[in-house]
């Protein structure tokens, strides 16, 4: 799905967590490889284990009333999936797909939450990051309602950029636009768009991101406004 520079294998979420208590967390968690298109969460159903991406990334969508998918978030390592335990909900709420393949740390549900009631610097630090994870919720949300194609396709590439430490990836435009919740033709003029601009390299599904300055200058406001939440409530 993409080609990544070498990046060390560590979430940054629990890589802020002190020394103790994240030693004690990764004792209790299991190495696993996350698959290429593998679904980890389906809304409705209960919610088993937690998911702490190390390289990979997971696609979060959400199902509209035409029947579509239409994406609302990325976890990589800056994050987890599971966060939703925390309020004591025990079923997924949104569906979660891997878009890219990697190492992750997996810890079962019920331990995850005893862990939690034991470490008072992780309880907080999560919940910290839950309201980060619903602000950003809140923020697409906002993006697919008023945004241009273009603006919301810049911001996405700007998203995966982050979460595959690379510039360089594979996406098809039938992909994009299921992402985008879009007809094809519409991601088509967009990418063109784009291209035109010099930003980006796009030749049958290998994108290339030529200019990230002038691309974030090209998305929306709201890739900036994600990454400043991030740094202001996770410092």
């Amino acid at each position: 799905m993409s080609h990544r520079k070498s990046v060390p294998a560590v979430n940054r979420l629990l890589a802020a967590l002190p020394r103790k208590d994240r030693q004690r967390f990764l004792a209790g968690c299991e190495p696993v490889d996350l698959a290429f298109a593998e679904v980890l969460a389906e809304p409705g159903e209960p919610v088993r284990n937690v998911y702490f991406p190390t390289v990979g990334f997971i696609l979060l969508t959400t199902p509209t009333e035409r029947g579509a998918n239409v994406e609302v978030g990325l976890i990589g390592d800056e994050g987890m999936l599971g966060a939703s335990l925390l309020l004591g909900v025990k079923v997924w709420p949104l569906h979660a797909l891997v878009q890219g393949a990697g190492p992750a740390r997996r810890m079962d549900a019920a331990q995850f939450l005893r862990e939690v009631g034991q470490s008072r610097a992780l309880e907080g630090l999560l919940k910290r990051y839950l309201y980060v994870v619903m602000s950003q919720l809140a923020q697409t949300a906002v993006c697919n309602r008023a945004h241009v194609v273009e603006a919301r396709l810049a911001r996405w590439l700007l998203m995966t950029r982050d979460r595959a430490h690379s510039d360089e990836f594979q996406l098809t435009q039938e992909f994009m636009a299921y992402m985008l919740g879009v007809r094809r033709v519409s991601v088509t003029k967009a990418a063109r768009s784009l291209q035109d601009s010099k930003l980006i390299r796009y030749s049958r599904g290998d994108i290339r991101i030529l200019d990230g300055g002038n691309l974030e200058a090209a998305a929306c406001g709201c890739y900036s406004a994600d990454k400043a939440t991030y740094a202001r409530i996770l410092k």
